[in-house]
């Protein structure tokens, strides 16, 4: 199996199924963790030396974070319904979560200093555009886009519609090169609605040199340390997907595959 494919586990003592490091990835930025938990379950974590965006992918859950309470938050059941709910949490802070229903929640984590405070991303602060024409028209929510203050994260929610494309025609940002294009890891975690489906991905570079294309179950983590990296949801499946990007400069700004780009004009 691939290495850019990541299967959940079974869930562990905490609830996790997925732990998606620096060190795991071999890059340097985005670290991604998915958790499952019963109602009433706990969840605490230190940030260290990261930032984190928590994302409730379903349910509803009682949260804190730097000091503060935020009280209840969450209340879809599941991540194809829209208005998610968020929680920020600063480098050198602390979050905490208690699950007021069975929960699932995604747990973004890149490079911080700790210099803004912890805040909730209500689902009115999200904001929503739809990309594209045809079968390439998609969903976006945008939970942290680069407007919205964070140090290094950028999280976003996509929908994209049965038998439609996404991150089409195929981009990439792999290179620290702006104003034209930025470095940016990515993890893309996919959902699938009815959960028996699967999305193609393919992550390839110029050269070939990585030309990889992924069949993503439901749950399954696609790592995308370079390359263009589109994703396509087959015939009658509705296809979620999770983004986390990260790179040294918190802008996303990406290149087109000339080969496809005529497609645009």
């Amino acid at each position: 199996m691939s290495n850019l494919l990541v299967k959940p586990s079974k869930p562990d003592a905490n609830g996790r199924i997925h732990a998606v490091t620096p060190a795991s990835a071999e890059w340097t930025y985005v670290g991604f963790e998915v958790y499952r938990l019963k109602s009433g379950q706990s969840l605490k974590q230190q940030t260290g030396d990261r930032e984190a965006c928590i994302v409730m992918l379903a349910g509803k859950a009682h949260v804190a974070a730097g000091g503060k309470d935020f009280g209840i938050i969450g209340g879809r059941a599941s991540p194809f319904e829209p208005d998610p709910w968020s929680l920020y949490a600063p480098a050198r802070s602390e979050w905490a979560l208690k699950a007021e229903t069975d929960c699932e929640i995604g747990v973004c984590t890149a490079p911080g200093e700790g210099k803004l405070p912890a805040r909730v991303i209500r689902p009115d602060q999200v904001g929503q555009e739809t990309r594209g024409k045809g079968t390439n028209t998609r969903h976006v929510r945008n939970i942290l886009p680069e407007t919205e203050p964070a140090e290094s994260l950028l999280v976003v929610e996509v929908i994209t519609p049965p038998g439609h494309w996404s991150s089409y025609p195929p981009h990439k940002h792999d290179r620290d090169a702006l104003p034209n294009e930025s470095l940016l890891e990515e993890t893309y975690y996919h959902r699938l609605n009815p959960p028996s489906g699967y999305a193609l991905q393919r992550v390839y570079t110029d050269d070939r040199s990585l030309d990889e294309t992924l069949a993503a179950s439901d749950g399954d983590v696609v790592l995308v340390p370079k390359g263009y990296h589109p994703v396509g949801a087959p015939h009658g499946y509705e296809l979620y997907y999770l983004n986390v990007m990260a790179g040294p400069k918190r802008i996303w700004k990406f290149h087109n595959d000339p080969a496809h780009e005529w497609m645009l004009k």
